[in-house]
């Protein structure tokens, strides 16, 4: 058995998950962790508990350290210059005349590397484009080409039923959703009714599908 603990690095991320080693991490603490990308930020969502290995990724890596009042005050920098770099990558796309529309930028917490989100309706050589943001910005530079439905995630907005969209407050990742799965509660087959924000088929159609796929069952 393992002891390990699950950290978020945005509100409605993936869960990965982290040795905690001899710290006394609690569920809510922020942490500082090293990830493929880098060093990193994140909050505990699963306190310490103990799991199969067979249920992780292995090797673990450790968490460094609880996260410090200063360690929270980098986070909001990097937040504050990354919002700075979304007005240049927008101004450089243009320039380039490139077919992408900018979504979003991030830091990661030690600033080893700046990350460009965008969505386009195909493939984009933006090869001189990371070059140019490259000599801007004195860092690492990925650009990440995401579909309509991380779009809708990484901005957030109002659904249809008025409230905040599920994919950007509580789902961790987003689950097949079929035109079938309509059909099986007798909802309409209106594009309208049915679509979400961004345009695709809304993921709470997931929320019940099991429960009207059992046969007999009346709601």
């Amino acid at each position: 058995m393992l002891n390990v603990v699950g950290v978020r690095f945005k509100t409605a991320g993936k869960i990965y998950y982290f040795d905690p080693g001899d710290l006394p991490i609690a569920r809510n603490d922020d942490v500082i962790v090293e990830t493929a990308r880098g060093i990193e930020f994140g909050s505990v969502v699963v306190p310490i508990e103990s799991v199969e290995e067979s249920d992780v990724v292995l090797p673990l890596k450790q968490v460094i350290r609880i996260a410090s009042a200063k360690d929270r005050d980098v986070v909001r920098d990097n937040q504050q210059k990354a919002k700075n770099a979304i007005t240049v990558f927008k101004e450089k796309i243009e320039a380039h005349g490139l077919e992408m529309k900018s979504v979003d930028a991030e830091y990661t917490f030690d600033k080893s590397k700046l990350i460009f989100y965008f969505t386009a309706d195909g493939r984009v050589d933006f090869r001189e484009l990371v070059k140019d943001l490259a000599a801007v910005f004195r860092v690492r530079i990925e650009l990440r080409q995401i579909g309509v439905r991380d779009e809708a995630k990484l901005l957030g907005g109002i659904g249809p039923c008025g409230r905040l969209l599920c994919c950007s407050t509580w789902m961790g990742e987003f689950e097949p959703v079929s035109i079938r799965m309509a059909k099986d509660q007798s909802l309409s087959l209106n594009p309208t009714k049915i679509s979400g924000l961004c345009g695709r088929l809304m993921c709470c159609l997931k929320f019940e599908n099991d429960v009207y796929q059992e046969e007999g069952t009346v709601i």
